[in-house]
């Protein structure tokens, strides 16, 4: 397989860090002056939360909200959980990229992060991301409840201590079980609605848990010899071509399944905008996976950015059919 080149995306998995300092000869430049060490610093703490990965946040979180009281919810309710959620993804991206300095100074696609290039000390970023997690938590619990409090905390736990320390470096399904970290803001925004978890939210959990690996390996298709370099056994970096791309189709096979199994608890609107967007994802995917099979030129970062979008449609479909509030199919069959 001969993989195009084309620019890299962005989503959940992420990609070069915000505010990177140009690689020119700055050997005899003047020094920058102090509002523009200033700025630059800024931008490198935020890079540090990976601002792009959470726009996942935005994606899911809203639509479950308005699921949970078919579009009854308080603005105000919905702006704090965002903001509580944000401060959680943050916190989790940040501890992320303290654990994995290591790693993103020797991967091309990472070496311009804020710890690769130096920008900051790494105490300095632990304390900053340990400061974001605990804000997050006093936060939601004050202006929604305790259980989206907890979640918050779990997340950024099951992120670093499962993902980042023990999946990620050791085995070639870390994307798999690590994913699970991705998909607590539906659980967070029901739970602040409800102070429970129900069953659509749990079915929402896991279109994204399913979801987030063709996702992420198509990214990594791209990538792998970075990965490679790095020693991490992320699935493409290990395993065929071939391997991988069916795997992909597979998953994304489960994740329109995933979709259509929260039919009942949704309308028309959703059930439809679920079947088109479902069918595009599988074209793409079964294509990547031809491709492939065929020997011919493929672009997995294609399916990368398009799988967002899919991501996308599912979620603004299911918000949409929450606000228009019409009967849900199960009420309409019954």
């Amino acid at each position: 397989m001969r993989i195009g080149q084309q620019p890299g995306g962005h989503g959940f998995a992420g990609g070069p860090g915000f505010g990177a300092d140009d690689q020119g000869d700055t050997e005899h430049a003047a020094p920058a002056s102090a509002p523009r060490r200033a700025w630059a610093l800024f931008l490198a703490y935020v890079a540090l939360t990976k601002p792009r990965v959470i726009e996942l946040l935005l994606v899911t979180t809203i639509p479950a909200m308005l699921l949970a009281d078919r579009g009854h919810v308080d603005p105000w309710l919905i702006l704090t959980t965002l903001f509580g959620g944000m401060l959680a993804a943050a916190s989790a991206n940040t501890l992320n990229m303290v654990v994995d300095a290591d790693i993103d100074k020797v991967m091309k696609r990472t070496e311009k992060r804020p710890l690769a290039r130096g920008a900051m000390p790494v105490s300095h970023a632990l304390v900053f991301g340990l400061v974001l997690g605990v804000f997050s938590f006093f936060w939601l619990w004050a202006t929604t409840n305790l259980l989206s409090g907890v979640l918050a905390v779990v997340t950024i736990c099951f992120y670093i201590f499962v993902y980042t320390l023990v999946l990620k470096r050791r085995t070639s399904q870390n994307v798999v079980w690590g994913g699970a970290a991705g998909c607590m803001p539906v659980m967070i925004g029901w739970s602040a609605v409800t102070g429970t978890i129900g069953w659509q939210a749990l079915v929402m959990f896991l279109v994204i848990f399913l979801w987030t690996p063709p996702h992420t390996w198509a990214l990594m298709l791209r990538y792998k010899e970075d990965y490679q370099a790095a020693n991490v056994p992320m699935l493409p970096a290990v395993a065929s071509e071939t391997k991988v791309t069916k795997h992909i189709v597979l998953y994304a096979w489960a994740t329109v399944a995933a979709t259509l199994a929260l039919a009942p608890g949704s309308g028309v609107v959703y059930a439809v905008i679920a079947v088109a967007s479902g069918i595009w994802f599988l074209v793409v995917a079964h294509r990547l996976y031809a491709g492939v099979r065929a020997g011919t030129p493929v672009k997995p970062l294609k399916l990368f950015i398009l799988s967002n979008e899919y991501l996308a449609l599912v979620f603004c479909g299911l918000a949409i059919d929450s606000v228009l509030g019409w009967q849900t199919l199960a009420q309409l069959v019954s």
